[in-house]
């Protein structure tokens, strides 16, 4: 019963935190700071202080955006390309994320390889995809990682080396990244550039799993089925 109580006075302490910052960030953006406009962004967006508004968020991230703001010219340019609080934009999109990019914004570079990997607002060009990749991973950015791999994995504008694939996509899956730890698990599933490692293979699988990824989910289900056949055969043959 106390830690009920406690947590419930937790979770009253922050909305009356968030609220009373939501009533500071508005104040202060209207008066046209920037760092608090891209907060009251986050506000609106999050339902932080304030119920959840995307339109308020996307005008708000606008602002601070033309602002100079590195941050909210990402999440501006991610509304336009999603159609979040505005109508889709792919040329927005791409004039946003180019400018949160080019100040190193890890983010932004990796949406922008994104969309000149599948052609979303720019014409497709696999060696600028791969550049705005390398850019971010040079930062750390686990979305990176794992899309850089999959192209050296698959030799998409890049020639393929599987090993550079792995590193990448290992370093990916220790940052928690899902469909890194998916990738992975099935090439130590299937002995596929690594060397073949069911114990971790299933490990890899089941933390993808449990962050909701479909395809691990289906892999695990279709290997655990292949496992217990490989032991059974493999019983059967030491009678």
């Amino acid at each position: 019963m106390k830690k009920l109580l406690f947590i419930l006075f937790i979770n009253f302490c922050s909305l009356q935190i968030f609220a009373q910052n939501f009533e500071e960030y508005k104040e202060k953006a209207e008066q046209g700071d920037a760092e608090a406009q891209f907060h009251l962004g986050i506000c609106y967006a999050q339902g932080k202080g304030v119920p959840a508004d995307y339109l308020k968020a996307a005008e708000w991230f606008g602002k601070a955006a033309k602002q100079g703001i590195i941050e909210a010219q990402y999440q501006i340019g991610y509304c336009y390309k999603n159609g979040i609080g505005v109508s889709i934009d792919l040329s927005q999109a791409i004039l946003w994320y180019t400018k949160a990019a080019v100040q190193g914004y890890a983010n932004a570079q990796n949406s922008l390889g994104t969309c000149y990997q599948h052609g979303i607002g720019v014409p497709k060009d696999m060696q600028k995809a791969v550049e705005w990749y390398s850019r971010a991973v040079e930062q750390g950015d686990a979305v990176a990682q794992f899309n850089l791999g999959a192209c050296y994995f698959n030799g998409i504008g890049v020639p393929i080396n599987r090993e550079k694939a792995i590193q990448l996509w290992e370093k990916s899956a220790e940052q928690g990244f899902s469909e890194a730890q998916c990738s992975l698990g099935n090439c130590y599933m299937l002995g596929e550039s690594v060397p073949q490692d069911f114990v971790k293979a299933i490990e890899l699988l089941t933390k993808s799993v449990e962050q909701g990824n479909t395809r691990a989910y289906e892999l695990v289900g279709v290997y655990h089925g292949l496992l217990e056949m490989w032991r059974k055969l493999s019983a059967e043959q030491k009678k």
